[in-house]
């Protein structure tokens, strides 16, 4: 590896057959547009990170005394001029139609739905959740009447979705009351401005409703059954059979 050949000449340090080395590239953004992106590329030796370049800086700066060597030694180098391209290829693969969607800003997708509890204080429990977006960092919150909701909130982390995708559910337990709009605000990268979801109490009322006439139909099918069945137990018991000649 030339880079760990020159941070030996620049350290002039020896190592035993236990250390070793591990380069981490990342591309950072959050605007759609992807200007504001950033390259960073990070070197640990054993888990610690010893050099770092960063392209807002434009150079690489030393976090240890042989890191600080070795970045003096790489920002006089034509290493430098390579990893200050690195912003530019971070731009050209995620603008790029060749590029997975795995890698580029998915807009989440959201839900917002009642669900029950036990035992809580209040007798409302709001969910929003969003999935299957693109990067990871989102910030799910509530708002009552327009006002942002600081109780009564709990939220998961960010999860993987094991797709490269993530997921984050927050839930809101809450009283009702008349006339109130109650609505989940979701932040990303994904849009430009907050994308805000309001509940609507009718859902509810249309879903209680099609578990009733759901329920209604199951009862309804097994009266129909059981008639059937008796009325055919009846005619069987009064046929008499006649023996053919």
């Amino acid at each position: 590896n030339i880079l760990l050949k020159l941070f030996c000449d620049f350290c002039s340090a020896s190592f035993s057959a236990d250390d070793y080395y591990i380069r981490r590239s990342r591309c950072i953004y959050s605007s759609p547009d992807f200007s504001d992106m950033v390259y960073i590329d990070s070197f640990y030796l054993n888990k610690f990170l010893f050099t770092q370049f960063n392209s807002t800086l434009r150079k690489f700066v030393g976090f240890s005394e042989i890191g600080m060597r070795v970045a003096e030694g790489w920002n006089n180098s034509p290493f430098l001029l390579t990893e200050r391209t690195g912003v530019n290829v971070c731009t050209f693969l995620f603008k790029s139609e060749d590029t997975p969607d795995l890698v580029k800003v998915v807009k989440p997708k959201v839900k917002l739905s009642s669900v029950s509890q036990a035992g809580g204080r209040h007798p409302a429990v709001l969910m929003c959740s969003a999935y299957e977006f693109y990067p990871p960092h989102i910030k799910v919150s509530w708002l009552r009447d327009g006002k942002p909701v600081t109780s009564e909130v709990t939220s998961t982390m960010e999860m993987a979705d094991g797709d490269w995708y993530y997921q984050i559910h927050s839930e809101l337990e809450y009283t009702p009351k008349s006339g109130e709009k109650v609505s989940c605000m979701v932040e990303h990268a994904s849009v430009n401005k907050p994308m805000i979801y309001d509940w609507d109490p009718s859902l509810l009322e249309y879903e209680r409703n099609k578990v009733a006439i759901g329920a209604s139909g199951l009862v309804l099918g097994i009266i129909i059954t059981a008639t059937g069945l008796i009325y055919f137990k009846k005619k069987s018991t009064g046929r008499i059979l006649v023996p053919q000649q």
